[in-house]
This record gives C-alpha cells, structure tokens and sequence, in this order.
C-alpha cells in the first residue's frame, strides 16, 4: 500500500513538472545542445522561426547552446536585406546563431549575396546542412 502510495506520487510530481514545462525546459549542465532550426516556409513563420531560436538560446543560455537556422525554399525570403525580421535577426546574429541561406535557392531565385541581411551566410544547399548537422548528432527542429 505504502509503495503504491509512492509510486502515485512520484508519477504526479512526473505529470505536474512535464505540464508546467519545468522538466522539458531545464538545461543539462553537463550536455552542450546543438539544434539546427530549418525554415523553409513564408512570411507568416518568420516571427515563430523567430521566437522559437531565440528563446530556446534565452532558456539554455548561450554557453549551453549551439544553434543554427537554416532557411531555404520560401524560407529565404527572411533572410534578404528587407526582411521584416531585420531587428531580430540582427539580434540572434550578434548573440551567436548562425544563420544560413540555401546556395541553391539564392540560384533559382537570382539572389544574391549582397541581397542578404548582414551575417547572414550561404551554404551550397540547406537540405544538405540540415542532413550533415542530423549526422553529426545535432537536434532537428523544422519550423
């Protein structure tokens, strides 16, 4: 009776910390997290691309974190020069994420380098960064 008292207790204290976030959203002290965030959709998820990079870094803390967003397809159109996200991706870009445009996306749509936000830097294919960060152990995040 005692055990399964325990066992009840323990399974609610499992329940309420996962539901609060407080268990998903501690950072491993040991562990340095690298994630790869794809974008490869429009405008209207640019924002949550966004916030979904930054406060994943604001809750690991930058020294805990190794973050890189990925854009291709229609998710490129973020990263040229008058992105509405311009402020914010100066932030992410400053605070250490590394922001990669799909070489050959910037090919079919006749963008160029200087067509980008500052710091902003080109790989020859985003699915090919995507795959060799999945390969290399880094978490996929698609946004």
């Amino acid at each position: 009776m005692i055990l399964k008292s325990l066992m009840k207790s323990a399974a609610l204290a499992l329940i309420l910390a996962l539901a609060t976030g407080s268990a998903a959203m501690a950072a491993d002290p040991v562990k340095k997290h690298r994630v790869v965030f794809q974008l490869n959709t429009g405008e209207a998820s640019w924002g949550m691309a966004m916030n979904n990079v930054m406060i994943m870094q604001k809750t690991l803390g930058k020294e805990n974190v190794d973050i890189e967003l990925v854009a291709n397809g229609a998710g490129l159109g973020m990263l040229k020069i008058d992105t509405t996200e311009g402020p914010r991706l100066a932030e992410a870009i400053k605070n250490g994420i590394t922001v990669y445009a799909c070489g050959q996306t910037m090919k079919a749509t006749k963008v160029s380098e200087k067509d980008l936000y500052p710091g902003v830097q080109v790989v020859p294919g985003g699915n090919l960064e995507v795959m060799y960060k999945q390969e290399a152990g880094w978490t996929y995040l698609k946004i």
